[in-house]
This record gives structure tokens, sequence and C-alpha cells, in this order.
């Protein structure tokens, strides 16, 4: 997933490290800044997901419609995002929605100064205002395809020293801003992250305010699964929270139609559409 955020090139050469439900109150708990009563019920899926840079045709879709994936990943924006995306429209969504996939939306916002993923990076003084302002253009941006108030969107963050305290301190405090704003936006908030760095700067944080409730951790050890190579505590990011880039760099076939993608396990919420 690294790489599906910046180039192609980035992708292989930065970080070579390594049935869906309607839930009503899965997660939330976890999350602050919410109230329960006033969101709609929360979209989880839990299978197999797969993440490629660009959103694939329609065409494809239909053909990748197997039963083998049922979640695909979908990059809506942010000035570290990888790829163009002309398939990515709000009539792709409603299409391969209908075909009975369900999406994940994903924003690559403005990156750690001490990492080097993407070209915009976070600073310590605007780290909260610049956050606030990704997620309302996250919030913005999603919506504009589709997808609805209530749905997740996972703030793509890539690795860095998290031993620098400055820095990682600035990251924290963005990201703290941007989960903030999507909840007074009435989306959930989700994080993408390494097990080593970013995942890990987040799953063991003593303050949790404002920090998101459903992690989705890059560890490439082939395993496709959300607990048994699960890093943390077991009662962390329960209640359907979880999600798991467990292969990169998969190149397959299915319906006759060959693609280049990230695998994961996914126990986690979904996009609300149509």
């Amino acid at each position: 997933m690294a790489g599906h955020r910046q180039s192609k090139k980035r992708r292989y050469t930065t970080w070579a490290v390594a049935g869906a439900a309607v839930v009503a109150s899965a997660g939330i708990a976890a999350q602050t800044s919410m109230a329960a009563t006033a969101w709609p019920a929360q979209k989880t899926f839990t299978g197999r997901a797969f993440d490629t840079c660009t959103a694939p045709s329609e065409a494809t879709m239909k053909a990748w419609h197997t039963g083998f994936y049922g979640a695909a990943a979908v990059y809506v924006g942010g000035k570290n995002r990888g790829c163009n995306q002309p398939n990515l429209t709000s009539k792709w969504v409603t299409d391969v929605t209908a075909m009975g996939w369900k999406l994940i939306p994903l924003y690559v916002g403005s990156q750690p100064s001490c990492g080097s993923g993407g070209s915009v990076k976070i600073s310590a003084a605007t780290a909260a205002s610049v956050g606030r302002s990704e997620a309302d253009d996250a919030v913005a941006k999603a919506s504009a395809l589709g997808i609805k108030a209530g749905s997740p969107i996972y703030l793509d963050m890539e690795a860095y020293d998290t031993t620098n305290t400055s820095c990682n301190d600035a990251v924290l405090t963005y990201v703290r801003a941007f989960d903030k704003e999507l909840h007074a936006k009435t989306y959930r908030a989700g994080y993408y992250g390494f097990t080593s760095s970013s995942a890990k700067a987040v799953a063991t944080a003593t303050d949790r305010t404002d920090l998101p409730g459903n992690l989705w951790y890059a560890l490439w050890d082939k395993q496709n699964t959300t607990t048994a190579d699960w890093p943390w505590g077991a009662t962390q990011f329960t209640g359907h929270s979880r999600a798991h880039q467990y292969m990169v760099n998969s190149k397959e076939a299915h319906g006759g139609v060959t693609l280049t993608v990230d695998r994961d396990a996914w126990d986690a919420p979904v996009a609300i559409t149509g």
C-alpha cells in the first residue's frame, strides 16, 4: 500500500519492510467525540479486500467479482495521492456497488517530515489547521463520489521515524485534528499505517483523544488474518475495527483479467453508498 499512495517507483523501493453486515454501534465506542445516537448505522465488511493505485474500470471490476474479493479500496483524494483516477466517478461508485462490491475510501494527506513518503509534509506549526482543512477536503471528495455520512475515511500515513519526538508529536496532532473534523462532519475515522512505525504510533499512544477507531495495519507476512498476527493488546480495535494489509505487489487474474494489487484481510467499516 505504501507505493499506491506514492509513485510506482517509490512503491517498491522506499518501504521494503515488512459476507457484509450492518452494525449499529460497532467501533463507535473506540472513537472519541462521537455521539452514537446521532450516527448512521455502520456498514461493516468481513473478508478479503484489495487495493490498487488507480481504480479499475467497471469492466475489470465486473470480471473480478468472482467471490474471492468482496471489497476494494479507492483513493478518493489528498495532495500526496500517487495516481490519477480517470475511472473514479460517482457513476463508477454507483455501478460497482450495484455489482456487490464494498468500497474502502482512502485519503492520502500530508506526510511526516521525518519520513520519505509524499512531497507535502506535516509542519508542527500548522499540523492542527492542516489536519482540519484536509479532513474537510476528504469529506468533500468522498461526498462528491456518493460516499455518504457515516462512512469511514481511512487516512494514509506512510512509515516514518517515530523516535523523532517532535516529528511524531506533529503527526499525532495532525491525525487528531483530521479525525475530530471527520467526526464533526459525521464520517468515521480510519487509519492506514505500518506496524513498525505509523500504525504503532497510533496503537500505542497513551492519550487516545481523537485518535482513529479503525486501524488498517501493514504487516506483509502473507497471513490472511486480523487476529493471529495482531501485534498489540487483544482488546484494542475490537468490534469490527481492524484490517490487515498482508501482501503487496500480487499479480493475479480473476475473471480472465490480470491486475497487480495489494491484498487485505478486512473486518472493519466500509463506505455507505446508494
